[in-house]
């Protein structure tokens, strides 16, 4: 789960349209999820993710957000 505290940023599950997110807004994200979160390129963003422990449950980093992808959001 995120939760967006300040500033502004964008979150994107694997295959879908990208979210904006901004102070109060929270993304439920169940596992097994590809997606990437971060700030948007023109401005900071800080937020609070929390993780439920589940059986089978882990945090896999995968690739980095492509940059040409990353730098057409507004």
């Amino acid at each position: 789960m995120l939760i967006c505290v300040s500033g502004r940023g964008w979150y994107q599950e694997w295959g879908c349209e990208p979210r904006e997110l901004r102070p109060g807004d929270v993304v439920n994200i169940p596992a097994g999820v590809k997606h990437w979160h971060g700030a948007a390129k023109d401005s900071w963003f800080q937020h609070l993710a929390m993780e439920v422990p589940g059986e089978e449950a882990r945090t896999e980093w995968c690739e980095a957000v492509d940059g040409e992808a990353y730098g057409q959001l507004g």
